[in-house]
């Protein structure tokens, strides 16, 4: 049995879909049946050819279990004309009963959807049963007896109409509720267990955006699932490869940029003092853009290992450090918020914004809470804020706002981009939002799990 179950699993995902179908219409065809089979048929109501001309003539026999006849009067007659062999024969003594011609006298019938021959032969039992002759006429409801009155009407005798579902409806409903709640069991496994490996995969996809260097998929299932997840893997080393063949390739030119700036430095030794200067600074900021250039791409291609990081813990130990060289820091208190990251990474974040609000801000305050499914960070400042058409532009590598940005403040235009690089590897993000009152909030957002 087992083997079966795994071979099944293995399986293409067509093929699975459609025996569970199968299997569910068998299933479903075998209950009809048994219901069928195991219940007697419906019993119609019977109604002799005197008890229709009694309640013509105003005075209703008893029915007992069956619904009472009623009188109406309508313009037209019966629409559907009832076509069995014996009509004719109860129209024409109708007819004689009433004293008027056989045209004066319709009887309509409602046909059903299935007709069940046994139910001639149950009315004849039933007749018999009762006394009466088998050779009585009788008519089975639902139907409509119309005779023509002088006036043009038509006086309709019919059997009242019933309100809800019979006896027997009502039993056969019953049965096929219970049968679906036993099937409801077996359905629920088998299409868990069809749809077991596309939630598997659709959560690996996630993890894959929350952490580039997540180990490849390792999911079985149908065959169509192990195409899928053969694809993913290649795509996701595809990646990986192009994202480290671009960052060697910066590093290698910032690392060879070196090279030309060394034999600048010596060749301006003999130019004019003024004209020295201003080259030796122009040097010295590209040097600085390479150093960092190249302090990025190390950081890019450290092994990195995740581990639960408690962040009020790491930003309240940023801010006391820094407090301690006289930086103006401070940390509400909040929530603990645990969540898996690079503790070296996420460090760096927080840093570049602490510093950002402290250099530029002239002080930094900081609020960690939980918000849905994620961490958020508020890192808040009193500086001059940004303008609006700067805010995503402060992200770009190397770009810097002047004068607040000048070389002599601080930075080469690395240190947010590197914080959004960072966000966003963790598979969250990053904003730079102005204050109402004045100031810029920094809100880093993290995925928690």
């Amino acid at each position: 049995m087992m083997t079966l179950w795994r071979s099944a699993s293995t399986a293409s995902l067509f093929a699975q879909l459609i025996a569970l179908i199968g299997l569910s219409l068998l299933a479903a065809q075998f209950v009809t049946y048994a219901v069928i089979c195991s219940l007697p048929p419906p019993v119609p109501d019977i109604y002799r050819m005197r008890e229709v001309v009694q309640t013509f003539r105003g005075a209703a026999p008893p029915v007992g279990e069956r619904h009472p006849l009623e009188i109406k009067y309508a313009t037209k007659p019966p629409r559907e004309l009832m076509d069995t062999p014996p009509t004719p024969v109860i129209r024409q003594a109708l007819a004689r009963e009433f004293g008027v011609s056989v045209d004066d006298v319709v009887i309509g019938a409602h046909r059903g959807l299935f007709a069940d021959r046994r139910v001639f032969r149950i009315i004849r039992d039933r007749i018999a049963q009762q006394g009466g002759e088998s050779a009585e006429h009788f008519l089975v409801a639902p139907f409509e007896v119309g005779v023509r009155q002088p006036d043009g009407r038509w006086r309709v005798v019919r059997p009242e109409p019933g309100v809800g579902l019979s006896d027997w409806q009502l039993r056969l409903a019953l049965w096929f509720v219970l049968a679906t709640l036993l099937m409801a069991p077996t359905a629920y496994m088998l299409a868990r267990r069809v749809a077991a490996p596309v939630r598997l995969f659709a959560a690996a996809a996630e993890r894959l955006g929350r952490d580039p260097r997540a180990p490849p998929l390792s999911i079985r299932g149908s065959r169509e699932i192990d195409v899928a997840v053969r694809a993913f893997n290649e795509m996701q080393e595809r990646l990986h490869r192009y994202v480290e063949d671009r960052t060697a390739m910066v590093g290698a030119i910032a690392h060879d940029l070196r090279t030309p700036l060394t034999r600048l430095r010596f060749r301006i030794e003999n130019a004019p003092e003024d004209v020295r200067v201003k080259m030796a600074a122009d040097i010295d900021q590209m040097e600085a853009m390479v150093a960092a250039t190249l302090t990025f791409v190390r950081d890019a291609n450290r092994d990195a290992t995740r581990t639960p990081l408690e962040l009020s813990s790491l930003i309240e130990s940023l801010c006391d450090e820094m407090a301690e060289t006289g930086s103006k820091t401070e940390v509400a208190t909040g929530e603990k918020v645990v969540l898996d990251g690079d503790p070296v990474a996420l460090r760096r974040l927080f840093t570049n914004l602490l510093d950002n609000a402290v250099k530029f801000g002239g002080g930094a305050r900081a609020r960690i809470f939980r918000q849905d499914s994620s961490a958020v960070v508020e890192i808040e400042d009193d500086g001059p804020g940004i303008p609006p058409e700067d805010v995503e532009r402060v992200f770009e590598p190397f770009y810097r706002r002047e004068p607040s940005r000048s070389r002599q403040t601080g930075g080469i235009g690395l240190g947010l981009a590197v914080v959004r690089s960072i966000a966003r590897g963790h598979g969250g993000d990053v904003a730079l939002l102005n204050r109402k009152g004045g100031g810029l909030t920094a809100r880093v957002l993290l995925p928690i799990g």
